[in-house]
């Protein structure tokens, strides 16, 4: 009995202990609520028409920016009337970055909105101006006719720690001064068409109304802004992204300035450089951006990098991985000069690029089309039918030489190729004919990887393949 008391006595303490060492977060939301709002965006919208057979929506209900969100349609009460003009609402959060007004929210919460209404905590409402909006990242900025605001502090994302703990005020579901609380699960992530943010990664519950809201540390300083979680039902399940403060005040800035985002532009297109391309490159690791085609007269063209560069360096920064460069260029100002250092053909070459301006940088797709049936020829190991370019073909791809494939199987389909593909080069090595294709294949060591660069569509990447 005495020992079962003593467990017991135990476990109580240890409970306690646990409970002491738990985050107060009361003093955190008392001072820093008051710099958070409620934003309600109305739209006006002509010929609405929804599906058929699918319940209606009501107009004011908060899952409607979730549908807005994921590009859902969204069925209404006046579906069916082609002459009805309906109201659609959305909401969401945000917070003052200035005493004179300023509110920076998420732009997919007031972007297309006829009417947009802030209200702040002491129940104050003012009708906005969007100053403007940045899709690339999806901040946008308010301005209200209002002074002597509450002003959220800035805090710096670059020092944010995977394991700490966070907390997010919004507005979910129409629940103003909703509190959730968690931890950074992951710093950096990239996202499907999301290649400018680094995302914050935390598992704070969040769900439709909390975009645009804050994301503060025990320190009470907004670190990032809320803008996307992965679902597969619509509501929370873990997965919650905070865009960097650090890039979306660098944006804000920018809105409040001018009312546009000037980036930085190279002119490339990149891809990601896998173990086997890394080796058929001769570079010890994977890491930097492979170049798979140079837009000419570009940038990068008039600065000298060329297609099958592996871009290491921009600017004295390491570039580990694709996702980094395009967040690396847009961070510069559209006319400066910058440092690249590229690995070519197996040595570090230093270059001088000046960048233009254009709002990010292509990512080299897998999507193209197929080619017309072509006459055979065999290039059995790779697993590759193939035949030369005529002279239609090599005018319609705009290309200046390479081979068509006119069948691809085995290891060769394995490896991503496929029918209509144009294999531009093997190893750096242009390509004209199949009879040159076979020349220079056979010419290297079958046991080492190809990188091919391969035209698909009117997009060029390298695909690496192994011969069987």
């Amino acid at each position: 009995m005495k020992r079962v008391l003593s467990v017991m006595i135990l476990g109580f303490w240890s409970m306690l202990s646990l409970a002491d060492g738990l985050p107060d977060f009361t003093e955190l939301v008392a001072k820093q609520v008051n710099t958070v709002v409620n934003i309600s965006a109305t739209t006006n919208a002509h010929h609405t028409t929804g599906k058929k057979g699918m319940p209606a929506i009501p107009q004011d209900d908060p899952m409607y920016e979730f549908f807005k969100r994921f590009g859902i349609p969204m069925p209404t009460p006046g579906d069916g009337d082609p002459s009805a003009e309906e109201e659609q609402r959305s909401m969401g959060s945000g917070f003052i970055i200035s005493s004179d007004g300023y509110v920076m929210t998420n732009s997919h919460v007031v972007q297309g909105a006829d009417e947009v209404v802030v209200t702040l905590q002491d129940r104050r409402s003012f009708k906005a101006k969007v100053v403007g909006i940045d899709r690339k990242t999806d901040v946008a900025v308010l301005k209200i006719p209002a002074s002597g605001l509450p002003v959220a502090q800035m805090g710096d994302s670059s020092k944010v720690r995977v394991g700490e703990w966070v907390v997010a005020i919004g507005s979910p579901f129409g629940f103003e001064s909703s509190v959730t609380k968690g931890i950074v699960s992951a710093k950096g992530r990239s996202l499907p068409r999301e290649t400018l943010v680094p995302f914050i990664q935390t598992d704070v519950p969040i769900n439709p109304g909390n975009s645009g809201g804050p994301l503060f540390n025990m320190q009470g300083e907004v670190i990032g802004v809320n803008s996307q979680i992965y679902s597969r039902t619509g509501g929370y399940m873990g997965l919650s992204f905070a865009i960097p403060i650090n890039v979306a005040s660098q944006v804000a800035n920018q809105l409040m300035v001018s009312g546009k985002v000037t980036r930085g532009w190279m002119g490339v297109v990149i891809q990601e450089v896998t173990p086997e391309l890394a080796d058929s490159f001769g570079l010890g690791k994977p890491r930097g951006a492979l170049v798979a085609s140079v837009e000419k007269g570009g940038p990068a063209f008039n600065g000298g990098i060329r297609a099958s560069d592996i871009i290491l360096r921009f600017s004295g920064q390491d570039v580990n991985s694709q996702e980094d460069l395009p967040r690396m260029v847009s961070a510069v100002k559209p006319g400066a000069s910058v440092e690249v250092q590229v690995w070519r053909k197996g040595a570090l070459q230093d270059l001088t690029v000046k960048l233009g301006e254009m709002p990010g940088e292509k990512v080299a797709t897998r999507e193209g089309q197929t080619m017309p049936e072509a006459p055979k020829g065999r290039a059995g190991k790779l697993g590759l039918v193939l035949d030369d370019l005529t002279d239609s073909q090599i005018r319609d791809l705009d290309v200046s030489s390479g081979v068509v494939i006119q069948k691809a199987f085995g290891v060769a389909a394995r490896s991503g190729l496929q029918d209509g593909d144009v294999i531009l080069s093997i190893n750096n090595t242009p390509i004209h004919s199949v009879k040159e294709f076979n020349q220079v294949l056979g010419h290297l060591d079958s046991s080492k990887v190809l990188a091919l660069l391969v035209k698909r569509g009117d997009n060029s990447e390298f695909l690496s393949l192994k011969p069987e």
